[in-house]
């Protein structure tokens, strides 16, 4: 693993995840990133597509992008994995902590939509 990408990559705002549909189509997603140790974290909605796309096929292509999902360097090689609640409880701390009061907001909002069973955290790690 490349600690320079991991390290950029986590400190990024926003993170491009690519994932597979069933036909091999990749589908890109932006979303907020945290750095969990030697991997990266990623916190959504449990019955999103891209959950269901990770469940499916594992590999991904992560990289730095804006807010609307557009490239701002090269996408890389990792493997995604779909984490316990634990997982998905260390994450919404993290971003509460990087993303500050927006974080907060958006966290807050999506606990009364969805509850706390309605998010999972995904675990990406880069592909040495």
């Amino acid at each position: 693993m490349d600690e320079a990408s991991l390290a950029r990559l986590g400190a990024g705002k926003y993170l491009l995840v690519t994932s597979y549909r069933k036909n091999g189509t990749p589908v890109a997603t932006p979303v907020w990133v945290v750095r969990d140790g030697d991997v990266l974290g990623v916190w959504t909605a449990a019955d999103s597509w891209k959950v269901k796309r990770v469940r499916r096929r594992a590999d991904v292509l992560v990289g730095p992008c804006d807010v609307r999902g557009n490239p701002t360097g090269d996408q890389i090689p990792a493997t995604a994995e779909i984490g316990d609640a634990a997982t998905a409880g260390r994450y919404r701390g993290l971003i509460a902590r990087k993303y500050g009061i927006v974080g907060r907001l958006t966290l807050f909002g999506s606990r009364l939509r969805r509850g706390l069973d309605g998010t999972v955290g995904i675990t990406i790690t880069l592909t040495p």
